[in-house]
């Protein structure tokens, strides 16, 4: 049975962060289920926190013998993305495993990785993914890299739906068990642990695993740390920040408040 959670904490931060322009948009749900929202039905520029549901598309496949993930695919010249990552730089005809670009898709943030991934598996098959799911308002609308296309081509994620996608996966519903336990530790190789996971111990922590997005003014990250009671669960989308570094900052102290709630 969900019990009460006292959120204030969470929420004294978040109205501290909005004292400017900035827009945050929060969904966390505690180990008891009770849930906190603010702004979490609201539409953000997912940024490459939209990744989450390109992976959970990609284990539904191999989960349904389409793919495996020691299936190799070369990188061609025409394949690299601008942004973030390291294959952008790497020379063309390189061979990659699924495994290896779903890798560097989630812990770096790779753009080429995720366009490889997203022509393998389909941006209408992730979002048909997202909808079997529940998730009808969070949009996959183009590929990594290509701005300016118009609003009717970005990518767009809700924190309540992102939430809930961190959810499905820790809850073995977003594919196979085997998938989603597969999928968990890929969030636990996110390499930015300087949002949710700032103000957790270096050493001996609690494990945690994330996807952040960043674009100019804009900073998220979604993902969980596990607790003594089972997962916290938090998706952090802020919006007219265009100090990233202040953003991060102001996404980690909303994740404390965040755990210091649920413990």
């Amino acid at each position: 049975m969900a019990t009460n959670v006292n959120w204030a904490g969470v929420e004294a931060v978040i109205r501290s962060v909005e004292e400017t322009d900035t827009r945050a948009g929060v969904a966390a749900i505690a180990p008891s289920a009770d849930r906190f929202r603010h702004n979490a039905a609201q539409r953000f520029v997912a940024a490459s926190t939209i990744k989450i549901a390109i992976m959970i598309e990609l284990y539904r496949q191999i989960d349904a013998g389409q793919h495996t993930l020691d299936e190799r695919h070369l990188m061609r010249a025409a394949d690299r993305a601008n942004g973030s990552g390291v294959m952008l730089h790497l020379h063309e005809g390189m061979e990659f495993t699924l495994n290896d670009l779903c890798y560097l898709m989630m812990s770096i943030s790779d753009n080429t990785a995720t366009n490889m991934l997203m022509d393998i598996v389909g941006q209408d098959r992730v979002n048909a993914a997202m909808r079997a799911l529940g998730v009808t308002e969070s949009v996959l609308g183009r590929k990594m890299g290509q701005y300016n296309l118009g609003p009717q081509h970005e990518n767009y994620a809700t924190p309540d739906e992102f939430a809930d996608l961190i959810a499905a996966i820790l809850g073995n519903c977003a594919a196979s068990p085997a998938s989603c336990a597969a999928m968990i530790a890929m969030l636990e190789k996110q390499q930015n642990d300087r949002r949710i996971a700032r103000h957790l111990p270096k050493q001996d922590g609690p494990r945690w695993g994330t996807k952040t997005g960043s674009m100019p003014a804009i900073t998220n990250d979604a993902g969980f740390i596990m607790t003594e009671r089972g997962p916290l669960i938090i998706a952090v989308y802020t919006a007219n920040q265009p100090d990233r570094n202040l953003a991060e900052s102001q996404i980690g102290a909303i994740a404390r408040a965040a755990l210091e709630a649920v413990r």
